[in-house]
């Protein structure tokens, strides 16, 4: 009897050749050379089986294998400086945050916005560098006000002129932080920076400390 995907086994196979033997014509009996083949179809089912099995069983182990090297090289980011990509910040009650961005070219008129989750702008920062490139900063979670803001979510936008012609230039976000440890869920590695997790994937760049003894991190403006 076929499993119950509708699939013949090998257990299948063998139990036909079987009953076709039992219930065979004495008078008339089952021709040797069509049994033969028959016993050759079967050794070659099995010995497919066998290889799917074999096979399903070495993917397996080899994706263990990966997971746990992936795994063992995450944990080792631990400590380290990572560079997010994203234009969003999470406040949890922590002091400040730093985060940057990256300008294409020379800039004019360059000014952060950061609103809150009902787009209502809470932070405006005036008078920043223009040269190309990176540029840090670091936000206490104060509105225009200086009062402290309430805990959630908030978007960064970043508004600059080119230098020459005065296009609007497309600038990208970051945020940096120190990874405080590393969580594997079902949807993926994350990472815990500064209480908050980010997706692996979103990781722009480690910053290794050996690099910032040595004097080859990225020279901030602040």
């Amino acid at each position: 009897m076929a499993g119950g995907n509708g699939v013949l086994g090998k257990d299948d196979f063998l139990n036909l050749m079987i009953a076709q033997l039992k219930n065979q014509d004495p008078l008339s009996p089952l021709d040797g050379t069509e049994f033969a083949a028959q016993l050759a179809q079967f050794s070659s089912l099995e010995q497919l089986a066998n290889l799917n099995e074999s096979v399903s069983q070495s993917v397996d182990a080899n994706f263990l294998l990966i997971q746990s090297v992936n795994n063992t090289m995450t944990a080792n980011l631990i400590g380290k400086s990572a560079k997010i990509g994203g234009n969003e910040l999470e406040y949890k009650g922590q002091d400040s945050v730093q985060f940057g961005f990256t300008l294409p070219s020379n800039a004019k008129n360059v000014t952060v916005n950061i609103y809150d989750d009902q787009h209502n702008l809470i932070k405006t920062i005036n008078n920043l560098p223009g040269n190309a490139g990176d540029h840090k900063l670091s936000w206490d979670f104060t509105d225009n006000n200086g009062e402290k803001i309430s805990e959630g979510k908030y978007t960064v936008e970043v508004k600059a002129d080119d230098a020459i012609d005065g296009s609007s230039l497309n600038v990208g976000v970051f945020t940096i932080g120190k990874i405080d440890g590393i969580k594997f869920t079902d949807s993926g590695t994350k990472l815990l920076i500064d209480g908050i997790e980010y997706d692996l994937g979103s990781i722009m760049e480690i910053i290794e400390t050996a690099n910032k003894l040595s004097g080859r991190e990225p020279k901030w403006q602040l």
